[in-house]
């Protein structure tokens, strides 16, 4: 979860810089829609992360 939590960090500082620094060029719009989805994405990892701190946590089958 961590890994996830610093790559949608970096991603969405990157795309905020970029998207909103004042920068025109045909895909700004794109840009900047990318920087929303990232940074959504980086309050729900850290959001699950503070719900879910178990790192041992792993799938088992289902004995039937």
């Amino acid at each position: 979860m961590r890994k996830y939590s610093t790559l949608f960090l970096i991603v969405a500082a990157l795309t905020g810089a970029i998207g909103f620094s004042g920068l025109n060029f045909a895909g700004i719009e794109v840009v900047r829609v990318l920087f929303l989805i990232f940074a959504d994405l980086l309050v729900v990892s850290l959001v699950a992360r503070l719900f879910f701190r178990d790192d041992n946590l792993r799938l088992q089958r289902i004995k039937k």
